[in-house]
């Protein structure tokens, strides 16, 4: 170490850049080798947070904690129970069918942008043009495909997984019921004036934002579900879900309606643009008025650091990771905000010994 404070300080930094990149390839290949029991751990921790939720707010009502905790944990297994009844086998029906309508609403547009071929050659338009609609159209035929595949691979795999979730279940109610002493044994390790409030800000980032996603991502998709209905829009019920889905993450709601509204306008043009325009206007509607009194300024993240660490959590832990990436951002900028402003700094409390010096 005292050879290293001689060293310049140009010298010492160049030193470090390559040692702290290395130090990120090995925590990645860790990760990575470990991703099936991380994606577990992560996936009960981002479980226990939400039912976390309900279990403090009857806690504040004067309910003891045990009742509570059995009280939350017995309405969420009849919740799942429900929707894997009613719902799980409506969404793989919907699934398998729009496998089995791509083929067909592929041809569909294929016949429409057929006919507006025809009309750019009516109107004397460049005849690079036809053919850019051509490109355009072979590509959205295997992205779609390619898309369902996905979709369809990553349904088996979550059901030949079974055991992951199973583990999954019992690693949630395990945080559930003894979450705090855990945490308070993993805290333990920090000094008071550190663990307190890194721990209070994990709690109000991860907290804040998953209630409010998933609320929004609920509304959002219920809407939208009974709009789709009244508007006739095949496979309403998955499509709505999937919106919902997509609204999760940051820039998803766009990318979901996005897809949704292609898949639409396939089988019919006009009604692809009604659910780009219904879907588009209700989501301003969520966004501005709904999000503000649920999220408020949640983050504080520039967009560019919402971007890398939307990439960082893809590349790191793939779904997972993308679902954590923007707390764990918003923890970590918290507690650089903290530190900047000294808040990290031991207060020495008078004591006699200070009264007699």
């Amino acid at each position: 170490m005292q050879s290293a404070n001689r060293l310049p300080r140009w010298l010492s930094l160049g030193l470090a850049f390559p040692l702290a990149i290395l130090n990120g390839w090995v925590l990645l290949q860790v990760v990575q080798y470990f991703q099936p029991l991380v994606s577990v751990f992560v996936a009960a921790m981002l479980l226990a947070f939400v039912l976390d939720y309900p279990i403090q707010f009857l806690q504040r009502q004067g309910v003891k904690r045990s009742l509570a905790v059995s009280g939350v944990l017995l309405l969420a297994v009849v919740i799942v129970v429900a929707l894997a009844i009613t719902l799980v086998p409506q969404i793989l029906v919907q699934l398998n069918e729009l496998a089995n309508f791509l083929p067909a609403w592929i041809d569909s547009g294929t016949q429409q942008l057929q006919a507006l071929q025809n009309w750019a050659a009516t109107q004397q338009l460049p005849a690079n043009v036809s053919n850019l609609l051509t490109q355009i159209l072979d590509r959205l035929s295997n992205q779609l495909q390619s898309f369902i595949g996905k979709i369809l691979s990553f349904a088996v795999d979550t059901i030949g997984t079974l055991a992951n979730v199973l583990l999954t279940v019992v690693l949630t109610v395990y945080l559930v019921w003894n979450g705090e002493r855990l945490w308070d044994g993993i805290f333990q390790w920090l000094p008071p004036h550190i663990g307190s409030p890194v721990r209070q800000n994990l709690r109000e980032d991860f907290h804040g934002y998953f209630i409010g996603q998933a609320t929004l991502g609920a509304l959002l998709a219920s809407i939208l579900i009974l709009v789709f209905l009244i508007l006739q829009v095949p496979l309403a019920l998955l499509f709505g879900i999937v919106i919902g889905f997509f609204s999760l993450f940051p820039f998803g709601t766009g990318i979901g309606i996005a897809i949704v509204s292609l898949l639409v306008a396939l089988q019919n043009f006009w009604l692809g643009i009604e659910v780009l325009l219904v879907a588009v206007a209700i989501d301003q509607v969520n966004s501005n008025f709904v999000a503000p009194r649920l999220l408020g300024n949640l983050t504080g993240l520039n967009p560019v650091w919402v971007v890398i660490s939307l990439l960082l959590g893809t590349k790191l832990g793939g779904v997972i990771g993308l679902l954590i990436a923007i707390p764990v951002a918003s923890f970590i900028k918290d507690v650089a905000d903290i530190w900047r402003a000294g808040g990290f700094k031991q207060v020495i409390l008078p004591t006699k010994e200070n009264y007699e010096s």
